[in-house]
């Protein structure tokens, strides 16, 4: 069992920088490929970026080059380090966790992009 709690979030301004932690308890975290995905009002929830047990990262297309997963497994966090954002950057933050038969999921962080 793996419990997920994302934090960092907040009102950031256009162009801003923001960085969201997301801290695993309960299990072995450097098994875990891990991945965040977010949720804008009315919208369906998408993935934003992932990083494999290796370090391997990968995004969605719209955040390409302006952010940037990271994981410290020794701390059993990931991180997501958010660069120029943008007002369609708004949205509910979350944070998984899976692998094999494995998924969890946090309870999200919300930020919000606004001058």
């Amino acid at each position: 069992q793996v419990q997920l709690v994302e934090s960092g979030g907040g009102l950031v301004q256009p162009g801003g920088s923001l960085r969201l932690s997301c801290a695993a308890s309960g299990s072995i975290f450097s098994t875990y490929h891990m991945a965040w995905y977010r949720q804008a009002p009315g919208k369906e929830r998408e993935w934003v970026g992932s990083i494999t047990r290796s370090g391997t990262t990968s995004y969605e297309a719209s955040v390409q080059g302006r952010f940037a997963l990271s994981r410290d497994n020794a701390k059993n966090t990931v991180f997501l380090q958010m660069n120029s954002v943008k007002a369609e950057d708004t949205a509910v933050y979350y944070c998984r966790a899976y692998g094999g038969v494995a998924d969890y999921w946090g309870q999200g962080t919300q930020v919000t992009v606004s001058s």
